[in-house]
């Protein structure tokens, strides 16, 4: 590990403590998990103290951990996942924060720590549905209004539920179930038998 991340990481241990669930560096990144409850507040201090100094707000979405690897996953399914940079610092620092409830997932809104939460935000209640708390403006982004469902979540349906149509009766765009039957696909491949023997060129 670089001086850099071990110095971030030392401040880290030192301002948050048991705040921090878990302090990872991988990939030349420092990644640290903290609980719904102290996620606004641990937010507020990463940008406002200059020891830390987290000016910009670079990227965050959501997360769905139903299946996640080559296992079944244990614990809880979604998590909003924060890229933060440091200009003044020169470092970055990604923060993962679990929804406490799978069935409505719902966290602290932090835009009112970056403005450039917002869009993120819409886009991962949006396609995830997970629910920002205290967000000015938390409505779809992507999808349609009239759209049922979150089509990033693992369960759903690579049909959706609803599809549009415009219905030439009614003179308007209508919305009814859907009438794609779901298929699976098998591809042929088509190869010459002396394919990848390196005996026949």
């Amino acid at each position: 590990m670089s001086a850099k991340l071990e110095t971030l990481s030392q401040r880290l241990h030192d301002e948050f403590g048991d705040k921090l669930k878990s302090l990872k560096t991988a990939l030349g990144e420092v990644t640290v998990e903290v609980a719904a409850a102290d996620y606004l507040s641990v937010m507020h201090v990463l940008h406002d103290k200059s020891e830390l100094g987290f000016e910009e707000l670079t990227d965050l979405c959501g997360v769905d951990y139903s299946t996640y690897g080559d296992s079944e996953w244990s614990g809880r399914r979604y998590a909003a996942v924060t890229h933060l940079l440091s200009i003044s610092n020169n470092w970055r620092l990604r923060v993962r924060v679990f929804a406490e409830d799978n069935e409505f997932p719902a966290v602290d809104s932090i835009t009112s720590v970056w403005n450039s939460a917002n869009w993120f935000e819409r886009e991962a209640f949006d396609l995830f549905g997970i629910a920002f708390v205290g967000h000015d403006d938390l409505r779809r982004i992507l999808t349609d209004y009239g759209f049922i469902g979150h089509p990033f979540r693992k369960d759903f349906p690579i049909s959706g539920y609803v599809e549009m149509r415009y219905d030439a009766d009614q003179g308007r765009v209508i919305y009814q179930p859907v009438t794609i039957e779901p298929r699976e696909n098998t591809p042929r491949i088509v190869r010459e038998d002396t394919f990848g023997d390196p005996a026949h060129g």
